[in-house]
């Protein structure tokens, strides 16, 4: 770590208006364009403790929590500074905000931290969410000899008042804390940062038109973007703000209360002022609305606003702040081979809610690295911003930057597409384009909300009227690349998901069926095609329940046929008192019948 002193006078750079400090992250200051390295090495927890105490005194450094706190100081040469931190574990954040001109020069000295009432951090100052920073001048920050940390005006970091931050409006001493650090200045930093006049939060859906969250709080920790903090920091999949009823947080699955009961007067305080106008009829003539909501601190969102019995109800599930993986969604690496076609379908199904979205999103990030193919995106609401790689990425929004996914599809044929992506096959129509899409040069990846692969070949077919289904099967025959169908569940420890996929690889054998509407026979197919790449919902869920993911109990609860499933794990027959382990594939069970007939013909002899 450079010395203290070089760092904080980055702060007396034109346009540095932060310098934010990080364990396990190099220094960094905040620009005009965004977040830059002041230096390469990286900083250590000791580094920032040693800084916080250079800056704020001993006595107080140490009070550092789980619980943001944020001291005010008038430095030499820069004015008044806002030091805000927060230490999780052995990850420690600080940041050094430099307030705005005009206040900084009124500032009056800072009295004693001891005697300084808590106060909300001033409107212009940018709020602290849980993100790095860390300053005081070097040449402001002195040293004495008390021992509860120095009084000296002259080293006004250390005769800083103790005043609350905020969030949003909230006193943090008021807010729950995130449980878990995470280091959000490379994930939540904004490539070009809001003015400072420029509201919180801002939805997708109204580009040219900010949607502030309301900064009145009735009450303690009910603040919206503290509740969104809270989802992801305790990785919830979903937050459901709902009048009546407390905050709602769905943890591994399930729903779990936290706090107290939402009145709704509040909730419709924290609801209102975040949906777009241009929503607002569409919330009143249909009673719901979806769009997305992204904020610097707290990430992006999609968002269901509805109305029902005892008033709103607001759904937020929690989008990732980095592109997921394959590999970190447990499904098979084979499944990105599908990517590598120029044309053709890749459909992924389940239920809602079981990370089709996820994998979508991990599928176009495969060929935004790879390729440099144009991937034209068509969704309802845009979830996953995919950052600029080697392709080029075209996310359109239905509702915003087009009116239907069918006119998407449409018009996208026009705009010279290699991969075209379409949120989910909703009706016939949209069917109907995507498979003509997938014909004519194009690789189509959707989603569909049917719970298997074969299911999801018919659902396709019977969205046509009779007379025209026979053309269907031809085009999925000739034009079928792959099928994911997959589920979520709970892993062994209750703190987060897995996943079971049943994966459906399109060959010549699946061609025929489909062509000659034998889909029926599917099943079959998956049983003696593993060579083809493909993989059983069954042989998935043994499969975690072999490897210790998940529990036995929880993989019977969602297989077909569950007596199936126990038999492959533990080798037991059902009926049977003994352990026989059943043949890995079905050449093995060959061979295993050649022998006992063999046997049998010496025994006869």
């Amino acid at each position: 770590m450079k010395p203290l002193a070089e760092l904080l006078r980055h702060l007396s750079r034109p346009g540095i208006t932060e310098l934010a400090l990080a364990s396990g992250r190099p220094p960094m200051v905040r620009n005009a364009t965004g977040y830059e390295p002041v230096d390469p090495g990286a900083l250590t927890t000791d580094d920032l403790v040693k800084a916080l105490q250079a800056m704020v005194g001993l006595a107080r450094a140490s009070t550092v929590s789980e619980t943001p706190v944020q001291w005010t100081v008038n430095a030499t040469g820069l004015g008044s500074l806002s030091i805000a931190a927060v230490r999780r574990g052995d990850l420690m954040n600080v940041r050094l905000t430099r307030a705005t001109e005009g206040a900084t020069q009124a500032a009056p000295p800072a009295p004693a931290a001891s005697a300084a009432p808590a106060a909300p951090a001033a409107p212009g100052r940018t709020p602290y969410a849980a993100t790095p920073g860390a300053s005081a001048p070097a040449d402001a920050v002195a040293r004495t000899a008390q021992a509860g940390g120095p009084a000296s005006v002259e080293a006004p970091a250390r005769t800083a008042p103790v005043g609350a931050a905020s969030v949003r409006g909230v006193p943090v001493g008021s807010v729950t804390a995130p449980s878990s650090a995470r280091a959000p200045v490379a994930d939540a930093a904004p490539a070009r940062p809001p003015p400072a006049s420029a509201p919180s939060y801002v939805a997708d859906a109204a580009p040219a038109r900010a949607i502030p969250i309301s900064r009145h709080t009735p009450a303690p920790g009910r603040d919206l973007a503290v509740l969104l903090e809270q989802a992801r920091s305790m990785h919830a999949s979903d937050l459901h703000v709902v009048a009546g009823r407390p905050p709602l947080f769905r943890l591994a699955g399930e729903l779990q209360p936290q706090d107290t009961v939402l009145a709704p007067e509040l909730v419709e305080r924290l609801l209102l002022p975040i949906i777009p106008e241009r929503l607002r009829h569409v919330l009143e003539r249909d009673g719901s609305v979806d769009f997305a909501l992204d904020s610097e601190e707290t990430g992006r969102f999609r968002v269901n606003v509805g109305r029902q019995r005892t008033g709103l109800k607001g759904v937020f599930r929690v989008i990732s702040r980095e592109i997921p993986t394959l590999e970190s969604l447990g499904l098979p690496a084979d499944i990105a081979k599908a990517t590598h076609h120029h044309q053709g379908l890749i459909v992924l199904t389940g239920p809602s809610g079981h990370g089709k979205t996820s994998t979508l999103a991990a599928l176009v990030d495969i060929i935004n690295r790879e390729t440099t193919h144009h991937v034209l995106t068509v969704e309802d609401p845009v979830e996953y911003v995919h950052p600029r790689k080697r392709a080029l990425i075209s996310q359109r929004e239905v509702g915003t930057n087009t009116r239907t996914f069918a006119s998407a599809l449409k018009g996208s044929l026009r705009e010279d597409p290699d991969v075209i992506v379409v949120g989910e096959l909703r009706d016939t129509e949209t069917v109907r384009m995507a498979l003509a899409a997938s014909e004519t040069g194009h690789l189509l990846i959707s989603t569909m909300n049917t719970p298997s692969a074969a299911k999801t070949i018919d659902r396709l077919i019977d969205l046509f009227p009779p007379a025209d289904q026979q053309q269907v099967r031809l085009s999925l025959s000739s034009g079928l690349r792959l099928i994911v169908s997959q589920r979520l569940m709970p892993s062994t420890d209750g703190k987060r998901m897995v996943a079971a996929a049943e994966v459906l690889t399109g060959s010549v054998a699946l061609g025929n069926l489909i062509r000659d509407n034998k889909t029926y026979q599917i099943p079959s197919l998956q049983q003696r095609g593993k060579s083809l790449g493909i993989i059983r919902f069954e042989d998935s869920l043994s499969d975690l329940a072999r490897s210790g993911k998940a529990t036995l109990e929880t993989v019977k609860g969602f297989a077909e046929n569950p007596d199936e499933i126990e038999a492959m794990v533990t080798g037991k027959r059902p009926g049977a008192a003994g352990t026989v382990p059943p043949p890995a594939t079905p050449q093995e069970g060959a061979r295993m019948l050649s022998k006992v007939g063999s046997l049998l013909g010496k025994k006869g002899a």
